[in-house]
């Protein structure tokens, strides 16, 4: 299984724009917290990271260790590339809490995406963080929003460069 890498600069399609706002809408918001989830490291497991719920955007299955119990955890989440570092966001979806795979990254740093062994950290330059921003806004719309919606409830959305191991 290959990662592929994924440039956040050029621009997207209209499908590609349209389908990144449509899953930053509530109704899909309530699918990925109920169901998508659950299911998404599943399909994208069988399909050895060919096919996941995220469809036309950039994901990939994170593999983690369980901060607390050590045990492997799987997630799907988007990605780009930043030179020869991958970063990921831990959005979800701008609500109050992390997702749990942040924890587990912070824990255990040495961690798998898309078949490939990364390590982790957890940028915490705002310079730098801005600029990630901006190309993660690229990538998929809608973290613009997550970060509003995080900001009200006083998190600050983390965003983790993983570089190669």
């Amino acid at each position: 299984m290959t990662l592929p890498y994924v440039d956040p600069q050029p621009p997207r399609s209209r499908l590609y724009m349209a389908f990144a706002r449509l899953l930053g809408t509530r109704p899909a918001g309530w699918l990925s917290r109920k169901v998508v989830w659950r299911l998404d490291p599943y399909v994208m497991r069988l399909t050895r990271g060919r096919v996941g719920f995220g469809l036309l955007l950039p994901t990939a299955l994170l593999e983690t260790r369980g901060a607390k119990s050590g045990l492997a955890r799987q997630n799907g989440v988007i990605y780009f590339n930043d030179g020869d570092r991958v970063t990921i966001i831990a959005s979800k979806l701008g609500l109050p809490e992390n997702p749990s795979w942040y924890y587990n990254a912070v824990a255990h740093p040495d961690l798998v995406l898309g078949g490939r062994a990364f390590h982790a950290v957890v940028v915490e330059d705002e310079t730098e963080r801005e600029r990630l921003w901006g190309l993660a806004d690229r990538v998929f719309p809608p973290y613009a929003s997550y970060r509003e919606s995080a900001g009200r409830t006083g998190r600050t959305i983390p965003i983790l460069q993983l570089s190669p191991r």
